[in-house]
């Protein structure tokens, strides 16, 4: 069987669950790997589980848990690499790809016309999943200001009336797209986890002072509070720390 190049693996991608996904990367998501095998198999995989809108990394790994369980059902014996699949990494989707495709061709009777993927995902995922994770709503927490990275300009590129021009300038429009994207996802995903982080803060608080835990919260507490070189916490406006408890003394403590 022959190897097909990345594009020619989208495209059977986009045709069989008509998809409109440009690259291999959007695969990391494990949504269309569900999908096509619901195909071939409706009675082992429950599509209603597989979450085509996933945005977040553990959502992700939710839906190849999806594909790992079916897996076994059907005794397939194949590793699934979930850690660095849902990385979006090009060389691990691609290899996870190509190998799908040739178990998918083996195993496809082609009876399944009357199929209608857009249904069975309820119309959603019809489009590229996003670069990043979403964000996440939560109560607001305090944290160090920080400076919006501003869209990358674009008028400084000089317009003509040439097509070569033009073709140069959507490209470069592209690009600022894709990095403006991948801005926003990475300051979602930053928010995302600093949240766990506060949460894990605020029940070391809520344990301090009870002798079961205090050598456990004391561990936990000296590692969100190290800092490495060129690297310490935040400050406020005020020149204060951000996230580090407020001490207070023994006199105070009395008059508590």
């Amino acid at each position: 069987m022959d190897t097909l190049s990345r594009n020619e693996l989208v495209g059977f991608i986009n045709d069989t669950l008509v998809l409109q996904y440009t690259k291999v990367e959007q695969m990391c998501t494990g949504a269309a790997y569900c999908q096509m095998l619901h195909m071939l198999w409706p009675d082992k995989v429950p599509v209603k589980k597989v979450k085509f809108n996933a945005k977040l990394e553990h959502a992700y790994i939710d839906n190849w848990k999806v594909l790992q369980d079916a897996f076994k059902k059907l005794r397939i014996e194949k590793d699934v690499p979930i850690q660095r699949l849902v990385k979006g990494r090009f060389q691990d989707n691609f290899e996870f790809l190509q190998w799908f495709y040739k178990f998918f061709t083996i195993n496809d009777s082609g009876d399944h016309d009357s199929y209608d993927a857009v249904a069975y995902r309820g119309g959603a995922g019809g489009g590229a999943p996003p670069p990043a994770a979403a964000a996440v709503t939560r109560s607001p927490v305090k944290r160090a200001p920080v400076k919006k990275s501003a869209p990358v300009p674009v008028s400084n590129v000089k317009r003509s009336g040439s097509n070569q021009n033009s073709a140069e300038l959507k490209r470069l429009q592209g690009e600022v797209t894709d990095l403006n994207s991948a801005i926003e996802g990475l300051e979602k995903e930053r928010d995302f986890y600093f949240s766990k982080l506060r949460d894990i803060e605020v029940v070391c608080q809520d344990k301090e002072g009870d002798d079961l835990y205090t050598e456990f919260v004391a561990n936990i507490i000296e590692i969100l509070y190290a800092t490495e070189d060129g690297f310490g916490p935040a400050e406020d406006e005020a020149g204060e720390v951000v996230g580090e408890p407020d001490i207070i003394d023994d006199d105070e403590q009395e008059e508590y």
